[in-house]
C-alpha cells in the first residue's frame, strides 16, 4: 500500500519515477490543465491515493463535478492526511492543500461546494492515482472495499 522507499526519494529519484506533470504538481506547487487531466470526469466507484505515498486521500462517494474541470470532493477520506495552508501566489489568496505524509501539492479547497461542509476539494488528477473498488483488497486497501457494499 504504502511506498515508503518513495517517501524518502530525493527530487532527482522522484523525477525518474514521476511523469513531468506529476512532477511539477506535487513538487513545485504546480497545477494540470483543467478538463484535460484524467480525472476530472472520472465516474467509477473507488478511492484515490497519494500518487507519492500511497495514502488514502478521497473517495469517488465524495466527489462531484463541479464544473471546474478537475475532480471536486466534499472532504477527504482522513482528514490527518490532507494539510491545509494559506496560499498567497498569483496574487491571489488560497488554501492549498498538501498530503500529510508525502508532503506533496494536491491543489485547493475552496469556501463553494455544496453540502454538509459546503467545502470544494479541487485536487490535481496528477498527485493522485485511482483504486476501483474491485481492485482495493488487491491494492491493500481492503478496508475500504465497506465504503461500496
Amino acid at each position: 500500500m504504502i511506498d515508503i522507499g518513495v517517501i524518502n526519494m530525493n527530487k532527482n529519484e522522484l523525477r525518474k519515477k514521476l511523469t513531468p506533470m506529476q512532477y511539477e504538481v506535487t513538487q513545485n506547487n504546480g497545477t494540470e490543465p483543467p478538463f484535460r487531466n484524467e480525472y476530472w470526469n472520472n465516474n467509477a466507484e473507488g478511492i484515490y491515493v497519494d500518487i507519492i505515498s500511497g495514502k488514502p486521500l478521497f473517495s469517488s462517494k465524495d466527489q462531484y463535478d463541479a464544473g471546474c474541470g478537475w475532480p471536486s470532493f466534499t472532504k477527504p477520506i482522513e482528514e490527518s492526511e490532507v494539510l491545509e495552508k494559506q496560499d498567497f501566489s498569483h496574487g491571489m489568496i488560497r488554501t492549498e492543500v498538501r498530503s500529510k505524509t508525502a508532503d506533496s501539492h494536491l491543489g485547493h479547497v475552496f469556501p463553494d461546494g455544496p453540502g454538509p461542509t459546503g467545502l470544494r476539494y479541487c485536487i490535481n488528477s496528477a498527485a493522485l492515482r485511482f483504486i476501483p473498488k474491485e481492485k482495493l483488497e488487491e491494492e491493500g486497501y481492503s478496508e475500504f472495499k465497506q465504503m461500496f457494499e
